[in-house]
């Protein structure tokens, strides 16, 4: 299968410079043999004939034998760290997502910390004018620098009040990113703290644990790609290998919390292995059905199936499995509302309550890698990667379709595939701010007997699909049958409501108001009436009694 065009060839931009440059250290080198060897006569008595060291070595004809094996080397390197490097870059925009959009639906600013912050200072507060303490004078232009911006971009406003306040470092410049920046202030924070090791704790494995947890988060983006021609490594079982490292990590979790000899610790470890086998399972035979009705291993090729074979994202032929995918991921990564292993209000922290500096800034940064990765694989496996939506439709339209593939063209598939997952990691956080925590007991029943169950039954919708029903596509009547019963399945899971499990309190909420409260709501007439009945009845009682004397009221 022919991966789809795309003019950001990061593959063969690479490869083609490196090969220009290692032919042209060929042909730089010298053409003619050097004899290179060394004849030895010893004497006669003791070795009957000379001794001849070395060899006739041409340059030229030795590199042109390792020449492929280095290209290989200098492509596969130069390339992995453009790939990690973009990995890194792309992710800056996932914190912020998370502090602004968060604080947008709490309806709070969020983070506000911006490049403002570093000449104006927070809410007032600058570290003075260390630069005159910089010595023959090497802090002058610094003070210039920060005396200019803060003329131009500062706290002074034409309004008194306003200047007073004197905190506007969030305000009236979007420019600046307000907020984007504190990711760079929290790391900074995390790499001056100290590393303490708790004393009883098992020292190698609490080492280990954060490496582990760390480093295979990372090998998860080498099999990810940005693009058709924007990747690490596409082997034919890439799916599997990602899927395989992606789950070492668990164990790395585990480690962390037995090792630092916490009970905190010990039961959020205990808490995370518990919950990562039980969706575990369903994640993975949910990624099998994507396979089947794909028809390869290849994570290349199966958006190549919904962008140039089947012409429809598997996101409307498997519903079920898109949401299988998305609720099992927000489990493996430990989000709201199944972050019980973390849980703060109970666990101080959860597994890394011991962990300090930058330890724990790693493996905060690799638990929002995880969230990345698994933005990054939903758009991929249903959103039909770098393809824009309803590609196909738009050029094949009568008149404007030619238009339209050319304006398409222009955009670079790594923009789309970026795009879908910070809208999907919006989504995340949407998720977080309108649910709470679930008990870890409904956690695991919700994965073992709903998640496990329903994932067996994509499987089999995926291979009915694919044997039964696909025929060099899909046609009209599948995809609007299949979207037509998610749509139908959405609406009875919204509808239905169990009343034994409500009256019982069996839903996967621990926390219960007797009194439900929100604007709109309206007081409960039968609580007004025990209200008037109280109120009544204190009156008739405060009348009835005798009143008494200013002596005895006084003793």
């Amino acid at each position: 299968m022919m991966a789809t065009g795309d003019w950001l060839d990061l593959r063969g931009w690479v490869e083609g410079l490196v090969g220009w440059s290692m032919d042209n250290v060929h042909d730089i080198l010298p053409s003619k043999d050097l004899d290179l060897t060394v004849t030895i006569s010893p004497p006669k008595g003791i070795w009957p004939e000379d001794i001849l060291l070395g060899r006739v070595l041409n340059l030229q004809d030795g590199f042109a034998d390792m020449q492929p094996a280095l290209e290989a080397l200098f492509s596969a390197t130069m390339i992995c760290t453009v790939v990690f490097t973009t990995m890194m870059l792309t992710m800056l925009p996932i914190p912020y997502i998370e502090r602004k959009f968060i604080g947008r639906l709490m309806d709070r600013l969020g983070a506000t910390t911006t490049l403002r912050s570093l000449w104006i200072g927070e809410s007032g507060v600058t570290a003075g004018e260390w630069w005159n303490k910089l010595p023959f004078g090497m802090g002058a232009p610094i003070g210039w620098l920060n005396k200019t911006l803060n003329s131009i971009w500062g706290n002074d406003h034409e309004l008194d009040a306003v200047s007073r306040v004197n905190n506007r470092g969030y305000h009236g410049y979007w420019f600046l990113l307000p907020g984007f920046f504190q990711a760079f202030a929290d790391f900074t924070k995390f790499a001056g703290k100290e590393h303490i090791v708790p004393k009883e704790a098992d020292k190698p494995v609490y080492e280990v644990a954060p490496v582990i947890i760390i480093s295979t988060t990372v090998l998860v983006f080498a099999f990810i790609p940005f693009g058709p021609h924007f990747y690490a490594s596409s082997p034919e079982l890439s799916v599997v290998f990602m899927m395989a490292i992606f789950g070492v990590a668990p164990l790395g979790v585990f480690f962390a919390g037995w090792s630092s000899n916490n009970k905190y610790t010990l039961i959020g470890g205990m808490r995370s292995a518990a919950q990562l086998t039980a969706y575990e399972i369903p994640l993975l035979i949910t990624v099998l059905g994507v396979c089947v009705i794909s028809g390869s291993f290849n994570v290349i090729e199966i958006v190549d199936f919904q962008a140039e074979e089947s012409n429809v994202w598997n996101l409307f032929m498997l519903p079920l499995g898109a949401a299988l995918f998305l609720i099992t991921m927000i489990a493996e990564v430990e989000r709201i509302p199944f972050d019980m292993p973390e849980a703060e209000a109970e666990l101080v922290e959860g597994w890394w309550t011991e962990y300090g500096g930058m330890r724990w800034g790693l493996m905060f940064a690799a638990e929002y890698q995880r969230c990345y990765a698994a933005c990054l694989l939903f758009a991929l496996f249903f959103l039909g990667g770098w393809e824009a939506p309803f590609q196909g439709t738009m050029e094949s339209l009568p008149v404007v379709g030619g238009g339209l593939e050319f304006l398409l063209s222009l955009i670079p598939g790594i923009a789309w595939v970026l795009i879908k997952a910070w809208a999907l990691f919006a989504v995340f956080v949407w998720i977080r701010a309108s649910l709470h925590r679930v008990r870890t007991d409904q956690i695991l029943e919700f994965g073992w007997q709903w998640l496990l169950p329903l994932s067996i039954v994509n499987l089999a919708v995926a291979m009915f699909l694919r044997v039964w029903v696909w025929d060099e596509g899909w046609g009209i009547v599948a995809p609007v049958v299949m979207i037509l019963s998610g749509i139908i399945g959405l609406v009875i899971l919204v509808v239905d409501e169990d009343k034994e499990a409500l009256e019982s309190m069996r839903r996967p909420y621990s926390t219960y108001a007797v009194t439900k409260a929100y604007p709109g709501r309206h007081p409960d007439s039968k609580l007004e009436d025990l209200q008037r009945q109280y109120t009544a009845y204190s009156s008739v009682k405060a009348a009835s009694s005798v009143s008494l004397s200013d002596t005895e009221a006084g003793t």
